[in-house]
């Protein structure tokens, strides 16, 4: 039935396949993250927007104590006690959305490439996992088309590492002594490794 039919439709994404493509395999804070997202639609839809979204999490396991109860061996439920318990805590430290196309319509058996660039501020953390502490970069693949879900593409984890630092090389200043002579015959001051007065034009003889 067509109301069915249309029904079911918005509570279902667009038959849109989406695949991230990534000109290098790590970035580094500050650096440009560049690469296509290829698209491909098994139907006639009118999208609102294609997009990428960035996103760099922070997670720490902390351990908190939360009421248990345990059983006694009698069977009688004994007051609930404070037991401690690992969990992790999560935080968005940033988040960003690069567009890639405005309001368009796909046809079904198309097949689109769309480039894109996004900037990684070099304020931010560098990937990183260890056993209570975790940063990770994630980038995904968005088509939204308005009243249903979105189609998405695969969530890819990034590498992004910290950038290198290039060693400042100063140059060493060398001051040398010069010593200098007056002229015998007009007292003109010049340096000993000089023959000729530049005053007078006179030959040092001393």
């Amino acid at each position: 039935m067509p109301i069915l039919d249309g029904f079911a439709r918005k509570l279902t994404p667009p038959k849109i396949s989406l695949t991230l493509k990534f000109d290098k395999d790590y970035y580094t804070l500050g650096e440009n993250i560049e690469g296509e997202l290829n698209l491909y639609s098994d139907e006639d839809v009118d999208v609102d927007e294609v997009r990428c979204e960035l996103l760099c999490v922070e997670s720490v396991k902390t351990v908190k104590y939360v009421g248990a109860t345990i059983p006694s061996r009698s069977g009688r439920i004994e007051p609930s006690v404070m037991v401690p318990r690992e969990t992790w805590e999560s935080a968005i430290l940033y988040s960003t959305k690069a567009i890639l196309s405005g309001p368009t319509h796909i046809a079904r058996g198309s097949m689109e490439k769309y480039r894109f660039k996004i900037g990684i501020p070099i304020t931010l953390k560098p990937t990183y996992k260890s056993v209570d502490r975790k940063i990770v970069w994630t980038i995904k693949g968005v088509v939204a088309v308005k009243g249903r879900p979105d189609a998405k593409s695969s969530t890819v984890e990034l590498q992004i590492a910290q950038p290198t630092v290039q060693p400042t090389i100063r140059e060493r200043e060398v001051v040398r002594e010069i010593v200098v002579a007056p002229c015998r015959y007009c007292g003109t001051l010049f340096p000993i490794t000089e023959t000729t007065c530049p005053n007078c034009g006179a030959k040092r003889t001393g």
